[in-house]
């Protein structure tokens, strides 16, 4: 089994992830306008995210409209917004798991009841940093595609933005927590036998010459004996 400290390292891990994750998720810059040409417009900066599209005016305002309609929503941000939030859930079910399967912690169980708890916390953030790792790389070519593409006009070019960078990172964090948190090996299966299964048993030699009334060989050695006598 990994030491403790690996296994609080991938904890750790695990819970920024998880924050990142869930601060990708709400955050209205997965794309923002490039500044690209010489247009002159009233809005200087124009931002998209998976749940409202956010604009600032020159003139220091600031506006969001949310999203409400999901079929209007092209096919990568509704496959964006479905993938983060099973990321997040995914995430927080193997944070609990995690926390049961920690050498350090009273709960969870015997060895057994935690070692299979931190297996499964260790799938579970395997899944989440896919789920988090697939909609940003998606999103994140969508938007490139779209950049590169000479029938769109410079004023509706964007790039991708912030969140999706922290998305990519929380993506990492999570399937490096997956390598540290479970950390059991076949050194902890004797750990897991009661004493009483420890226990060794006499050596065969010592069997052998110390036979017990229920063994053939006790008996011949008395009826040695009676005919010696």
């Amino acid at each position: 089994m990994a030491s403790t400290g690996m296994q609080i390292f991938g904890f750790v891990l695990a819970l920024l992830g998880i924050m990142g994750a869930m601060v990708a998720t709400v955050l209205p810059n997965w794309k923002v306008s490039a500044d690209v040409g010489s247009n002159i417009i009233t809005a200087i900066s124009q931002m998209q995210g998976l749940w409202m599209d956010c604009t600032w005016y020159s003139t220091g305002m600031f506006s969001c409209t949310l999203k409400y309609s999901v079929l209007s929503l092209p096919a990568y941000l509704q496959t964006a917004r479905t993938t983060m939030v099973l990321c997040c859930v995914t995430a927080a079910m193997g944070l609990c798991l995690a926390s049961l399967g920690l050498k350090c912690t009273r709960w969870g169980g015997g060895r057994r009841a935690k070692r299979h708890a931190a297996i499964a916390s260790g799938g579970c953030f395997v899944a989440a940093g896919f789920l988090c790792l697939v909609p940003a790389s998606w999103f994140t070519n969508e938007v490139i595609t779209n950049f590169l593409d000479s029938n769109v006009p410079e004023s509706n070019k964007f790039e991708p933005g912030g969140a999706v960078y922290v998305a990519f990172v929380s993506a990492g964090f999570l399937l490096e927590s997956a390598r540290k948190t479970p950390g059991y090996g076949a050194a902890d299966a004797g750990e897991e036998r009661s004493p009483r299964e420890t226990q060794r048993s006499p050596p065969r030699s010592i069997r052998k010459n110390h036979g017990t009334a229920e063994t053939p060989g006790f008996w011949i050695k008395q009826i040695r004996k009676c005919g010696s006598v």
